[in-house]
This record gives C-alpha cells, sequence and structure tokens, in this order.
C-alpha cells in the first residue's frame, strides 16, 4: 500500500501558497485494508476514508468510465491494481494531476509541473470532455489564479466549447452550478470567470439573462475601484447590476442562488445608483428605508460597498456610513417618551412615522457636521 498527497496541496505547496487542505490518493489497498487501520469510510459512490487522528482524506485509487450523461454519468472502479498513473489521468487540470510521495518526491506524469511554470490551465486528457461540470471549474480556476498570471490553453477552450455545444451543461444540478459560482465570486478577479464562459460560449443554459447583459469589461473596473477584493455577495451584485429586477429573479431562481446573495442584489438592483445622482441625507434615508435596511443593516454595508465599487466618492460613502449609525441609535421608546413630554400620545402606525422623522432628522444633523 502506497499514499501519496494529491491535487490542489501539492499543486500549492509548488506555487508558495498556504495549503488549506490535504488529500491523499491510496495505491494497493482494498477497503478492508483501510478499515483495519481504524480509517472510516464516508464515501458512497466510491471509497473515501477519514485518518483517525488528523481527519484528513484518503482516497483509493480509482478509474473513471463515462457510463451516462452528466457529470454523475460515470462508472467508478477501485481496486489494488489501480496505478497511481491511471487515478491522476482522470483529473481536470495537468497542475491539479501531480502527486507527491511520503519522501519528497513528485510523480508528474501529465507534465503538471511545466504548466505551473508556464502558468497554463490544461486539460490532462481528452476525457476532460466528458464530464460537463469542468467548463465552471476551469472558469473558476482561472479566476482564482487569474492574479498569478494563469490563463487557459487554447486546446482546452476547444473542448470546453464542445462541452457546451453538446447541451451537457442543462444536465447539472442548480446547486453545483451555483456552488462553482459562488466559489468563483470569492476570488480577487470574479470578472474571469464569466470572460472564461464566455470565451467557452457556456452562458446557456444556467446564466441566460447574463449572456447578452453582463459587461465584463465594465465589471473589471467596478472592482479596481475598490482597495480590498469584494465579498462574494457584492461580486455577485456587481456582477448582476445591469439585468433588470424581472431578469434577475429569474436568474435567482433558475440557480437557485440563497437568499443572502438575491436580497443584496436586488437591493442594488432596485436602488439602481448611477454617478450622475446626488448623495445626500435625504436620498441615503429614502434608499436605506426602500430596502429594510433599519432591520437589516448587513444589506446597508454591502450597499456600500457596491456604491463605492460603482464610483460613489469615498468622501459620501463614509457620511452614509456615519449618518446611518447615529440614526441606528433612535429607538421607539425614546421618540415615543418625548412625543409624550411634548402632551403628544403616539399610537399604530403613527409610531413608525415618528420614528422614521427621526431617524431623517438624525441623518440630516449629521450630514451636516461632516460636510
Amino acid at each position: 500500500m502506497e499514499v501519496y498527497l494529491v491535487g490542489g496541496a501539492v499543486r500549492d505547496q509548488l506555487l508558495g501558497k498556504f495549503v488549506h487542505e490535504r488529500d491523499y490518493v491510496v495505491v494497493g489497498a482494498r477497503p478492508e485494508d483501510m478499515l483495519a487501520q481504524g480509517f472510516r469510510q464516508v464515501g458512497k459512490d466510491f471509497p473515501v476514508f477519514l485518518h483517525p487522528q488528523t481527519g484528513e482524506e484518503y482516497a483509493l485509487a480509482r478509474t473513471e468510465r463515462k457510463s451516462g450523461a452528466g457529470y454523475t454519468g460515470f462508472t467508478i472502479y477501485a481496486a489494488p491494481d489501480v496505478t497511481l498513473e491511471d487515478d491522476l489521468i482522470r483529473r481536470d487540470l495537468t497542475i491539479n494531476a501531480i502527486a507527491q510521495s511520503a519522501d519528497g518526491k513528485l510523480i508528474d506524469p501529465y507534465g503538471g509541473v511545466n504548466d505551473l511554470k508556464a502558468k497554463t490551465l490544461r486539460h490532462v486528457s481528452s476525457a476532460f470532455a466528458e464530464d460537463p461540470l469542468r467548463i465552471l471549474r476551469v472558469a473558476r480556476f482561472a479566476a482564482r489564479f487569474a492574479s498569478d498570471g494563469f490563463t487557459v490553453a487554447s486546446d482546452t477552450l476547444q473542448l470546453m466549447r464542445k462541452i457546451s455545444h453538446s447541451g451537457e451543461l442543462k444536465t447539472l444540478a442548480a446547486e453545483r452550478v451555483w456552488r462553482e459560482t459562488e466559489k468563483a465570486m470569492a476570488t480577487t478577479s470574479p470578472h474571469v470567470f464569466w470572460q472564461v464562459l464566455q470565451q467557452s460560449e457556456a452562458f446557456e443554459p444556467w446564466y441566460h439573462e447574463l449572456q447578452s447583459n453582463i459587461n465584463i469589461n465594465q465589471l473589471k473596473c467596478y472592482i479596481a475601484q475598490l482597495e480590498t477584493a469584494p465579498n462574494p455577495s457584492s461580486a455577485w451584485a456587481l456582477s448582476c447590476y445591469s439585468l433588470s429586477v424581472t431578469e434577475l429573479a429569474k436568474l435567482h431562481e433558475r440557480l437557485k442562488v440563497p437568499n443572502n446573495y438575491a436580497d443584496i442584489a436586488m437591493a442594488a438592483r432596485k436602488l439602481n445608483w448611477k454617478q450622475t445622482e446626488k448623495v445626500d441625507a435625504s436620498w441615503a434615508f429614502h434608499a436605506i428605508s426602500k430596502v429594510d435596511g433599519w432591520r437589516r443593516p448587513n444589506i446597508v454595508h454591502e450597499l456600500l460597498f457596491i456604491w463605492q465599487a460603482l464610483g460613489m466618492v469615498q468622501a459620501d460613502i463614509e457620511r452614509v456610513q456615519r449618518a446611518f449609525a447615529q440614526a441606528q441609535q433612535v429607538k421607539a421608546g425614546d421618540v415615543i417618551a418625548t412625543a409624550q413630554q411634548n402632551g403628544i400620545e403616539l399610537k399604530g402606525p403613527a409610531i413608525g412615522e415618528a420614528v422614521s422623522a427621526a431617524r431623517l432628522t438624525a441623518m440630516r444633523h449629521c450630514w451636516s457636521q461632516t460636510k
């Protein structure tokens, strides 16, 4: 039985990046051999085991044969006669198909080290085209490593277009599509994800509304406005900013986008701030009220990030932040008590109206103090 470190851990180690998790492949073993050593089996489709002390994943070397449609349409074979090279050739990119033995020796049968040096994302074999999810994975890797200078090889893009034209993208589950999208939005270059999908002609069927509406160069400029990388939810909202409310709702429904992403993107689109729009206390108050920001302040904080990307000047960003913080200090109980001192008894909707008026007054006062 031989154990090798594989995949992203080897890749990131060679790139000098922090290794978040380590995965291992085991050659020459059977499930019962792993169980006898205290490993716990967790894989259902193929044998994956958790180390009894570290909890790290150890998978038996395996092969995959296309037997049906989509990313699940594979027959798995895991047995002691499967070699390390057999296991590595089923992987997506050459830079993810490098193994390392216990003594530190690299096993690189498909040229992954050279592609790391050339900063190239290249498929391992023609079997790459059998899994439609790999289009999204490569686009996500391109976004993740764009700042390091990596680009997708032309022959790999050609295979990705072949997958797109095959119609197999529609066999993917919405949850898997969104998972890759979310990971891409968490990179420093989310615009590259869309750029690669565009080059791969892969916007259909999942990103139909974005195909003719997204402005990738504009998105790149938005992100360049920020001092730090955007939050994934902000990156998603900026990606969808050119859509109408109706289009955005359809996209969210198709991808089953989680509420924390959908709500922020929808709030940004409903407000639709433009650089020509005057930013003052009244505008900020009505914008916050329109997106229910008093009850959901996290949306306001995300919107400030988005408005900064859209070109709102830093001075106005800071004024909105301070005015919002000041208005949040307004409490209904204090407003009611003040009214009573003035001989006014507030009831029902009048309480909400008085609280809103007090918040607006607080924001205007704060705004005047920061000019």
